[in-house]
C-alpha cells in the first residue's frame, strides 16, 4: 500500500444500521479508516442505555459502552416512516 493513499478503508463509506449485537463491526471499520455513519431512529439508539456508566450514574452523557463502541463514527437520526425522512433516505 502506498504511504500517501491514506488508511486501508479510507475510500469507503459505511452505513451502520446495527443494534448492540453488531455495533463493534462499525467500530472496527472506522478504526481501519472507513467513513462510518451510524443511523439511529428517533429517540436514539437503545445501546445508549447499556451500562456501565461513568461513576455508575445513569446519564446519556456518561455512557461508557456507547463511547467505546461508537468511536470513529458520525451519527444521524432518521425517521424513514415520516415524509421528511423519506426524502432523505434513498
Amino acid at each position: 500500500m502506498d504511504e500517501n493513499s491514506g488508511s486501508l478503508l479510507s475510500p469507503y463509506r459505511i452505513l451502520d444500521l446495527c443494534d448492540e449485537k453488531g455495533i463493534v463491526c462499525g467500530r472496527i471499520l472506522g478504526d481501519l479508516g472507513a467513513d462510518v455513519i451510524k443511523v439511529e431512529r428517533p429517540g436514539g439508539d437503545p445501546c445508549c442505555n447499556i451500562g456501565p456508566f461513568y461513576h455508575d450514574i445513569p446519564d446519556p452523557e456518561k455512557r461508557l459502552f456507547w463511547f467505546a463502541y461508537c468511536a470513529n463514527k458520525r451519527g444521524i437520526t432518521l425517521d424513514i416512516e415520516s415524509a421528511d425522512g423519506e426524502e432523505v433516505w434513498p
